[in-house]
């Protein structure tokens, strides 16, 4: 890594509660960043030590990373899905999560100060993202790390989080006495939409393998079903007034639909676009996601009476603050199985990719 003395410096220093607040326009120019040369399996990625950092935009933070979590999307970009978005952007910097210290700060921000521990994600289509020792995210992508856990444990939160919150507070507005049904709720999103959705005094059943029962049942969950051995069309019964798929398939959207009470929510991870925009190219790709996502909103309100959704993470400066109140408060968390340094990013995409550890894969830096 290598730390240079200001280009520019300009300071604008105003007081506020007695301390002084100094914004360096910039002061990094450049770092070590894991690199996606091109796509394919683990050993494809490179840990270089010399990677450019962008100019800070007004609205921009630079981030000082302390820790970064591996995402199953992570893997996925690496191994070509969405190919026909990142593709054109080859080498790209893979990542989303990130915990670490506010480096710099652009003219726009206001909310951040340099020194300040932060925590926040990147949204999914991010050609330049966390796997680096510094990270540029905007001001709306972070908030201040929950004081009760470490860099480690707070770089594990909020990719998952925001999916989850997107799709059950922002899309189907549950409130309190109503039930939710998670599938998969043994994965970083089911469990964060599991506490999530308790915290909202939701009632809360939810499918996972059986070394993920415990744990389901530990975050809140009312009922957990272990797919492996039980019939989730048989075993869960009643009607909920949504459904998070974290899964997806035509078999569990069967199920799951009629599952629902007329005017509930269907919620699914597994959105048709990008795979569509690696089958047709993003110009005819997009538009017919576009066309089959409403064809089946069309089909499931007439049918059912539902709402079916595709839903995707997205940059959301209000459902961070509460996420980060949640984990403050002991109800939101997101457990380490294992972490790596980030010189052994490769070990660390196989263990993920192999799912020799289950639960979440952090990476520090030093």
């Amino acid at each position: 890594m290598r730390i240079l003395r200001p280009r520019s410096f300009r300071a604008s220093v105003s007081e506020s509660n007695h301390h002084l607040k100094v914004r360096f326009r910039r002061f990094v120019t450049s770092c070590r960043a894991v690199v996606l040369p091109r796509f394919g399996g683990p050993e494809v990625l490179e840990l270089r030590p010399v990677v450019q950092v962008p100019d800070l935009k007004p609205h921009e933070v630079l981030v000082r990373a302390r820790a970064v979590s591996i995402n199953p999307l992570d893997t996925r970009m690496r191994s070509g899905y969405g190919r026909s978005i990142f593709g054109p952007h080859l080498p790209l910097i893979l990542g989303r999560d990130i915990s670490g210290d506010v480096a710099a700060v652009g003219d726009s921000v206001r909310g951040l100060s340099v020194g300040q521990e932060v925590f926040g994600a990147l949204h999914p289509t991010a050609v330049r993202g966390t796997y680096a020792d510094y990270a540029i995210l905007s001001e709306e992508e972070l908030a201040p790390k929950p004081t009760s856990v470490t860099h480690v444990e707070a770089s594990a939160i909020p990719f998952a989080s925001l999916t989850a919150w997107r799709a059950l507070i922002s899309t189907a507005r549950i409130a309190e006495g109503q039930r939710l049904l998670v599938v998969g709720g043994g994965g970083a999103v089911g469990l964060a939409a599991i506490q999530i959705s308790v915290a909202r005094g939701c009632h809360v059943t939810t499918t996972c393998g059986k070394q993920s029962i415990d744990r389901v049942l530990a975050a809140g969950a009312e009922q957990a079903v272990d797919y492996t051995a039980e019939s989730i069309e048989f075993t869960i019964k009643g009607k909920f007034d949504a459904v998070l798929d974290t899964i997806g398939g035509p078999e569990t959207e069967r199920i799951c639909i009629n599952l629902l009470k007329r005017g509930g929510h269907y919620m699914t991870l597994q959105g048709d676009a990008a795979s569509l925009a690696d089958s047709y190219g993003i110009a005819i790709g997009l538009p017919v996601a576009t066309a089959v996502l409403l064809k089946k909103q069309i089909q499931y309100r007439y049918s059912h009476g539902i709402e079916y959704w595709w839903t995707y993470m997205r940059a959301d400066s209000e459902g961070l603050d509460e996420i980060r109140r949640l984990s403050e408060a002991g109800k939101l968390n997101i457990p380490v199985e294992k972490t790596f340094p980030i010189t052994q990013v490769i070990e660390a995409h196989e263990a993920k990719e192999k799912k020799q550890i289950h639960g979440k894969i952090v990476l520090e830096l030093d």
